[in-house]
């Protein structure tokens, strides 16, 4: 009977043993915000200022199609009492045709700017985790995690301004 007491006791405290030997020699875990490295970063803000161009492209081409827009509906209305009926309806038919062209332009550019985006963003989350990935190595990091990904991180444990000068040095260079 002593035996199937002694047996469990020698696993708990084997147990006990293991776990404290493994919290002694933790190892260091640290968190970085890739939000903050995007926007901060020499290649986040240049990744950006690629973006904002795109929009403005797309930009002028919506508001070029949204003046003519206007200005058909404008005519339209000025002219809605003068018009025979079936003048009338061809315009507005004409009118309908260009809106819903216009709303496609629209839909086409957002589209597009969010696939631009996605595309810079992937190009750049690499160049993220090999910086990251540099700073790990170099200081011994057992892992590194995106905050957003852990329910608390320390602020102490923060390796965000690390990473986007690591970032910053490696992107000059190219």
């Amino acid at each position: 009977m002593k035996k199937f007491v002694l047996i469990p006791c020698l696993i708990v405290f084997s147990a006990l043993f293991l776990s404290h030997a493994y919290a002694s020699a933790a190892e260091k875990i640290g968190f970085i915000n890739m939000r903050e490295v995007m926007a901060r970063s020499d290649a986040g803000k240049a990744m950006e200022a690629e973006f904002k161009k795109a929009v403005e492209g797309k930009k002028v081409a919506i508001q070029k199609k949204e003046g003519e827009i206007k200005k058909l509906k404008e005519n339209l209305d000025k002219q809605r009492s003068v018009l025979t009926p079936q003048a009338l309806q061809e315009k507005e038919m004409q009118y309908q045709v260009e809106y819903r062209e216009y709303e496609r332009m629209v839909k086409d550019a957002n589209e597009e700017l969010r696939a631009k985006e996605q595309f810079l963003s992937n190009k750049l989350i690499p160049e993220i985790i090999k910086a990251a990935t540099t700073i790990g190595q170099k200081e011994k990091y057992a892992v590194i995690l995106e905050e957003s990904a852990a329910v608390y991180s320390s602020k102490e444990n923060s390796l965000t301004d690390k990473v986007i000068k690591e970032l910053n040095k490696t992107y000059q260079g190219k």
